[in-house]
């Protein structure tokens, strides 16, 4: 077996389930060209936000300037913390379609525990991803459990979720009173700016990311997610609890949406119970940009931000350009078919 082989997450699988006498790995997907595949889509959605980037110094007016650059890392924090948690999802081959409402309700709870409750901001926060936690524990427990496709299942929630936010919130939108010592020290995680520059919100992505590469990456959780998503049935075999690591991603997924909704209010101090409608097609499709395939088993954190920074990047152009928002999701959904049709391409290479 090649080096390459044994270093990746479903090579060592491949590997373990050799040493089992009577257990067929062909289930288990040869992790060379997976490898391979992982590299070419993690460097062709480089090249292709690398090209934008060169385009919009050399003919978008105003976007080599300091305040748009930052601008941009403000504008993608949220979409880019929840699509970190989506990565885990999408990686054990399922797929999350209730963050959008998750996000709501998460800052809902948050905007309310604060604004008529008084509740210190930390506390709040806490309290919105925990919300978003469990949000994320229903939807992995209905879908192990309840042996239900997690499509079906976050198309579900999704309602459930956003009629909850609406139910809670009375349809009416929670406003913060900015005066407030509370309310300006909560706002600072959401307006702020390090030195003046670095915006607060990109911070927070920046240590998710970093947070989430090395659960992925590092951890052994990373290693039994690769394994689940390139084949359940041989995870299962290797003696891990396949159930347990899909609930966990949904967890994650939904924690992850939690916090961005946190920072959503925190931002704007207002919030309303439609808020966070559309998130999810934005999240997924940046992960999916970033290399990560909708069967399952492949993706890296890596991919995801730099999928989330192309989105980002390309929405930036379009504006300043004064393109239209309708031509704006013309576009959006021409590059998902396109990452997906190259996906699907490389599928077959492998066979």
């Amino acid at each position: 077996m090649s080096e390459i082989e044994t270093a990746s997450p479903v090579g060592g699988l491949h590997q373990k389930l050799r040493e089992k006498p009577g257990v067929d790995t062909h289930g288990v997907r040869p992790s060379h060209t997976s490898d391979w595949n992982d590299r070419i889509r993690k460097f062709s959605t480089l090249a292709g936000l690398m090209a934008l980037v060169i385009y919009g110094f050399a003919f978008v007016d105003g976007y080599g300037s300091g305040a748009n650059i930052f601008g941009v890392s403000q504008q993608v924090a949220q979409i880019g913390i929840m699509s970190i948690g989506m990565t885990f999802v999408l990686i054990n081959g399922e797929i999350d379609l209730s963050v959008g409402s998750i996000y709501g309700l998460s800052a809902v709870c948050c905007g309310l525990l604060i604004a008529n409750n008084n509740v210190p901001w930390p506390v709040a926060v806490l309290m919105a991803i925990c919300v978003g936690g469990a949000c994320g524990i229903l939807n992995g427990i209905m879908t192990v459990g309840l042996r239900i496709p997690s499509f079906i299942v976050t198309l579900g929630t999704l309602s459930i979720f956003r009629g909850a936010a609406l139910i809670i919130s009375g349809g009416t939108p929670i406003s913060l009173n900015s005066s407030d010592a509370n309310v300006r020290s909560f706002n600072f995680l959401g307006q702020g700016k390090i030195a003046g520059i670095i915006p607060m919100q990109f911070v927070v992505f920046v240590v998710i990311a970093l947070l989430g590469w090395l659960l992925l990456h590092r951890a052994r959780l990373g290693y039994e997610t690769y394994a689940v998503g390139g084949s359940v049935n041989a995870a299962k075999l290797s003696g891990i609890n396949t159930n347990r690591i899909k609930i966990t991603a949904f967890v994650i997924t939904g924690a992850t949406a939690g916090l961005a909704g946190a920072l959503g209010i925190a931002f704007l101090s207002y919030v309303q119970g439609v808020t966070g409608t559309g998130m999810e097609l934005t999240v997924i499709s940046a992960v999916i940009i970033g290399g990560a395939a909708l069967t399952g088993g492949s993706g890296t954190i890596w991919g995801t931000v730099v999928g989330v920074f192309f989105i980002g990047v390309l929405q930036n152009i379009l504006n300043l350009q004064g393109i239209s928002s309708f031509w704006q999701t013309v576009a959006t959904g021409a590059v998902i078919i396109i990452a997906v049709a190259a996906d699907a391409a490389l599928s077959k290479g492998k066979k």
